[in-house]
């Protein structure tokens, strides 16, 4: 069995701990204060995964030197926009660690960077730490719940891939190894964008054959900019481009899905938001794709189109009128 670290107490961040933990591993959760790990340690369940409880060998510290020492492997389980400033925290400690995953799906609205880049940012140039990314069709209430699902990890090498695949891989989460880390960050994060569409055409009642033909080609618009930023156009057909897409543009579990309902209501984003107590990434990451899409010369309208509702107030109704007039063109672009 092997030693686990994980950066973040989020919803996702502790299913990961508990199921690694129910395989046997040995997983520890960085608190960020020694309150909240107090708090953790003493309930042994976390608010936002009601009734379940923590096995006996999931510890909760705030001591990154406990957390860390001897990791065979860290998660990093946190908002995109926290990610810097945990792993700066972090850095003497995870710079000893031979593999750093990274779970979060987004990009950082600033710099238009993935998380592990900013992980490798954080860390310095001088680190050996392997750092790849995992994703997949994985809402944390059924996945901890045990549900079955799957997963792609995906590093830039295959022996790394295959190491972490070995951690990660349990009786209920079946994970894929990859070396398409481009590919395999972009499909988790791009996702949640078309997500927010899915959301307002389920709050306007659009039917399934329009939410079907929204998602089909929003999943063309995600790989056409992961491709021209050197992802394999093959990812994008897999668990970490459609699963993940399909699962959260239908699910109620999806909190980008539920930003979108919530649009069609005709509720502004900001009050939407500030109503919120876990983060919906796809707010951030339309604004930093839109710019990714004018560096590399991609052409993103169903992007471009959310982009205006979550921040310029177009009506979504007429955002999807808009969508629909556009002038006709072959479905494969070659």
């Amino acid at each position: 069995m092997s030693r686990v670290g994980v950066i973040g107490t989020t919803s996702w961040g502790t299913t990961l701990g508990i199921v690694l933990a129910r395989n046997g591993h040995e997983v520890s959760l960085w608190a960020r204060t020694s309150a909240e790990a107090k708090t953790l340690d003493s309930g042994r369940s976390h608010r936002f995964l009601p009734g379940v409880e923590f096995p006996d060998n999931l510890k909760i510290s705030d001591s990154a030197d406990e957390v860390f020492a001897n990791a065979d492997l860290a998660l990093s389980v946190v908002p995109t926009n926290t990610v810097t400033g945990n792993v700066e925290r972090l850095r003497e400690q995870l710079r000893q660690v031979p593999l750093i995953v990274s779970a979060t799906k987004g990009i950082e609205r600033e710099t238009g960077k993935p998380p592990t880049r900013l992980i490798r940012d954080a860390l310095g140039e001088n680190s050996s730490c392997r750092i790849g990314v995992i994703s997949g069709p994985n809402l944390a209430p059924e996945v901890v719940a045990g549900m079955p699902t799957s997963a792609t990890v995906a590093f830039d090498s295959a022996d790394a891939s295959e190491a972490a695949q070995a951690i990660l891989t349990s009786p209920r989460l079946r994970v894929y190894a990859s070396t398409d880390v481009t590919g395999v960050e972009l499909g988790g994060a791009l996702k949640n964008i078309i997500a927010i569409g899915a959301g307002v055409i389920d709050g306007l009642g659009m039917g399934d054959n329009g939410k079907s033909a929204f998602i089909t080609r929003g999943l063309a618009e995600i790989t056409r900019l992961g491709v021209a930023m050197g992802a394999e156009p093959e990812t994008f057909a897999g668990l970490s481009g459609l699963g993940d897409l399909v699962a959260t543009c239908y699910s109620g579990l999806s909190r980008n899905r539920g930003v979108g309902e919530q649009l069609a209501k005709g509720r502004k984003a900001s009050e939407i938001l500030e109503g919120m107590d876990q983060v919906a990434e796809g707010v951030n990451t339309t604004r930093a794709a839109l710019g990714l899409a004018a560096e590399h010369g991609v052409d993103m309208p169903i992007t471009a189109l959310t982009a205006r509702v979550l921040f310029d107030d177009l009506d979504p109704r007429e955002a999807l009128e808009m969508l629909m007039s556009r002038a006709p063109q072959a479905e494969v672009r070659r």
